[in-house]
């Protein structure tokens, strides 16, 4: 097993200790807890934004997820999605050429 340290300002540090205790949570445990989650979501388990345009980029990736879901392709691999790719322009080229 690997030992993590991280710095941090000790009143960060007291805060979430005490925000963790409430939930019956030490500091080690809720750790444990949000490096899990990174892995299951392959990510930062919340949202981060910065700007209006990355809240704008947020939505509309959320709308294509949900699209993606009702068109039942969202669950296709990379390579699935770039030969859909590659037949629909192989496509467009023999229309243009018409």
């Amino acid at each position: 097993m690997a030992v993590l340290q991280v710095r941090v300002d000790d009143e960060l540090k007291n805060q979430a200790s005490a925000i963790f205790e409430q939930m019956g949570l030490d500091l080690s445990t809720a750790v444990r807890m949000f490096l899990k989650r990174t892995v299951a979501v392959e990510g930062f388990p919340f949202e981060m934004m910065l700007t209006e345009s990355g809240l704008r980029m947020h939505k509309l990736i959320t709308s294509i997820q949900k699209h993606s879901e009702e068109i039942g392709n969202s669950e296709m691999t990379l390579d699935e999605i770039n030969e859909e790719i590659r037949l629909a322009r192989e496509e467009r080229r023999r229309k243009e050429v018409k």
